[in-house]
């Protein structure tokens, strides 16, 4: 027998959103839905506007650039991840593709649900900027890492 569970029983087990309020990822599971995409679908195009984030359940997404000639892999992200953080913050574009590398299953979250949650709830909004800055801040240091793989050679130090 197969076992439904409701959003908010997979939220919670979220370590993003792990401690935050059952009211408040009731009002998560409000604003979201379960979504599959197969391998090679985009979640997001870079340059569209930015009306949801994902949180990938199982799978794996590569979130991509585009360059002259290319396309640059800035990040992969695999279950317990997230991707798209532009819906956070004006224009509301997405900065990035996210296209996924195998089948995943994701909750997709409904960015201008969310931002008009937030914008009613203060403490909901900043847990979420709690959060996000943390995700961020990783993504940033992770990019920094691959930036120095490339680039980084010691310089001569000045006498």
């Amino acid at each position: 027998m197969v076992k439904i569970r409701h959003i908010n029983d997979l939220l919670a087990e979220a370590p993003l959103f792990e401690g935050m309020k059952p009211e408040q990822l009731e009002i998560l599971a409000g604003c979201g839905k379960l979504a599959h995409f197969r391998e090679g679908e985009f979640l997001l195009k870079e340059g569209e506007e930015a009306d949801h984030f994902f949180l990938i359940r199982n799978g794996e997404v590569s979130v991509e650039s585009h360059l002259p000639g290319g396309v640059l892999t800035v990040a992969k992200a695999g279950e317990e991840r997230v991707v798209g953080y532009s819906w956070l913050f004006p224009p509301y574009r997405n900065q990035f593709d996210a296209r996924a590398t195998t089948d995943v299953d994701v909750i997709v979250l409904d960015g201008k649900c969310l931002r008009d949650k937030t914008h009613q709830d203060h403490e909901l909004g900043y847990q979420f900027m709690k959060r996000f800055a943390a995700l961020m801040l990783q993504r940033m240091q992770s990019a920094r890492r691959q930036l120095l793989d490339v680039y980084g050679k010691p310089s001569e130090a000045n006498p």
